[in-house]
């Protein structure tokens, strides 16, 4: 008789249930520990369940375009809002319109709720200016017949794609002087927009002359820059609100000492929109929190113009400022043409780096957002919510369990262990999942789990019928366990295969809170798969080797009686009687 081949298992041969339980054992300890590691060892809850906070917002309209608060432009508002709490890890967040002009804001309390208060409602609108001249935050204009008089404010300088990797960082210039500054005023807001010098000093001045010196625009513009005090936050509030992105304008920054300053900027070159991608980062040369940001095909041709003839100018007006909402956050030098990215340094810190990175990623709000109201919700109501549905599922589990008991008996134990391996992966799981992508529990996302209850307990009934098919065929519980696997494992992956489906197409077309119900249901889903395969089936494969189960004891689930087959379940070998020699 051959020996069968080495390496090859015999037909019926057992697996081995040690590798899979020693794989989801180690599992289980890896994610209970992160849990703990992590100190969030519970999960987070939605605003339904946890309270937070609720904001209203009143669109307004600059003047003379009162029409643009419409439909389109409140729905555009309402997404561009979504993604910011989103993207700062604020799941669950609530974002509607609520009549022509508002917009609801619910926030789960959670430790990003403060920051998406903040941002919210910020517009967003970024322009990039030429600079035409600064002063410091309380010195008047400067005048032309003034004396020279030196103001040290160093800058930034701009980097981009291509921009002085090797030039040993950021270096600080003094600001041209005052009676430069005043000289050229009248002469820049005439023009700008600078223009190349044909020059051989590619420094110099090319301001064309005067040609109105009395212009009334001209002089309200450097009298408002004049009175401009940027150490009052109401003027620092006010500068640079509510002008066209065709106009100049006045308005108010930091430069790189944290020191207020004002600045005259001519006409918007480069906007938001322009900007495809913006994150934080630091500055390997200086070690400061900067913003990279990525333009699009348009807006690297667009700032390549300008910074083409920003490089090619004298101080101050060789800088670009970069304005947010009004307000200057950076003013680099340009020392070469950049086009493809560009960096907006200034006083970041990690934080304020990453909140501005989030807003430009997701671009500017269309229209300009008052605050009317922030109020607390509490979770009262949800919390009577969630007591009622946690009896709900807890008289479903009871029954299933119940169910169990009474029809599988003894195969009711393997059921249960399955179903509290597959409770504590899910529980871990969300707790985890707070911190790590803003998931929330809300009570839709109860709701998928108690359903989830039911999935799990069908794949345990299909594998035990086949089971006790195997079984009424005359096999014996052994080889039962291990002939019935292939066939319950396609029905089971089939059947979590339409329930994964079904999930994942209502996540993608829903919105709110229904999301949470398909997530977690496609979670419990992955979770079923994984407990049956790595814990049900190995489970199964060790008991059947006990005498209890293999001998078809009454209470095990696998009474000869019960199911139609001739007992023992588990033959005995044959002992062949020696023959006498005689006989033979």
């Amino acid at each position: 008789m051959a020996a069968p081949k080495k390496g090859r298992r015999p037909a019926g041969g057992q697996s081995r249930p040690g590798r899979a339980l020693a794989l989801i054992l180690i599992a289980m300890v890896a994610l209970t520990g992160g849990m703990f590691w992590s100190g969030h060892t519970t999960p987070r809850l939605g605003i339904d369940l946890a309270g937070g906070t609720s904001i209203t917002l009143k669109a307004k309209a600059e003047p003379g375009q009162e029409s643009a608060v419409n439909e389109t432009n409140m729905n555009t508002a309402v997404g561009i809002i979504e993604r910011r709490v989103n993207g700062l890890g604020v799941s669950e967040a609530e974002v509607q319109t609520q009549g022509r002009e508002n917009i609801i804001v619910n926030i789960p309390k959670g430790t990003n709720e403060k920051q998406a208060r903040e941002q919210v409602g910020t517009t967003a609108q970024l322009y990039f200016r030429p600079v035409l001249a600064v002063a410091p935050a309380e010195q008047p204009a400067p005048n032309p017949s003034a004396t020279p008089s030196s103001s040290a404010s160093p800058k930034p300088k701009a980097s981009g794609a291509t921009a002085d990797k090797g030039k040993g960082g950021t270096t600080a210039t003094p600001s041209a002087s005052a009676s430069t500054q005043g000289r050229a005023l009248s002469e820049a807001l005439k023009a700008p927009s600078p223009t190349p010098t044909s020059s051989s000093s590619p420094k110099a001045s090319t301001t064309p002359k005067p040609t109105q010196s009395g212009d009334p625009a001209t002089n309200a513009l450097q009298q408002k820059f004049a009175a401009l005090n940027c150490l009052d936050p109401k003027q620092r509030a006010a500068a640079g609100q509510g002008v066209k992105p065709a106009d100049p304008i006045v308005a108010c920054g930091k430069n790189s000492l944290g020191q207020w300053e004002k600045y005259l900027l001519g006409p918007a070159e480069v906007n938001g929109k322009d900007v495809d991608n913006a994150k934080a980062g630091l500055d390997q040369r200086t070690g400061q929190w900067i913003v990279d940001m990525e333009f699009t095909d348009a807006g690297s041709k667009k700032f390549q113009s300008i910074t083409s003839k920003l490089s090619q100018q004298a101080e101050p007006q060789n800088q670009f400022a970069i304005v947010l909402d009004g307000e200057v956050v950076s003013a680099p030098r340009v020392q070469t043409t950049l086009s493809a990215s560009a960096q907006i340094s200034g006083s970041f810190n990690q934080q304020s780096a990453q909140d501005l990175g989030n807003i430009l990623s997701y671009g500017a709000l269309p229209l300009a957002f008052q605050t009317q109201s922030v109020d607390t919700v509490t979770a009262a109501l949800g919390g009577e919510q969630l007591h009622a549905g946690l009896i709900a599922g807890a008289i479903g589990l009871a029954l299933v369990i119940l169910y169990l008991v009474i029809y599988y008996r003894g195969l009711s134990f393997i059921a249960i262990l399955s179903l509290g391996v597959s409770a504590l992966l899910t529980y871990v799981i969300m707790a985890l999942l707070g911190p790590a992508i803003g998931f929330a529990l809300n009570l839709p996302a109860v709701c998928g789990a108690i359903v989830a209850i039911g999935i799990t307990a069908d794949s345990f009934i299909v594998y035990f019928e086949r089971i006790r098919d195997e079984i009424r065929e005359g096999r014996t519980l052994r080889p039962a366990v291990e002939r019935a696997w292939p066939r319950a494992r396609r029905t089971i992956l089939v059947s979590d295969f339409v329930s994964f489906l079904a999930a994942a197409v209502l996540f993608i077309v829903t919105v709110g809170k229904v999301q949470g119900f398909a997530f977690t249901l496609g979670l419990t889903t992955l979770l079923d798969i994984v407990v049956v395969f790595l814990f049900t089936k190995p489970v199964m494969t060790l008991l059947a080797r006990t005498k209890f189960f293999g001998n078809g004891h009454k209470w095990s689930g696998l009474d000869p009686k019960r199911l139609g087959a001739k007992p023992p379940l588990r033959r005995s070998r044959r002992t062949s009687a020696p023959v006498d020699p005689k006989e033979a």
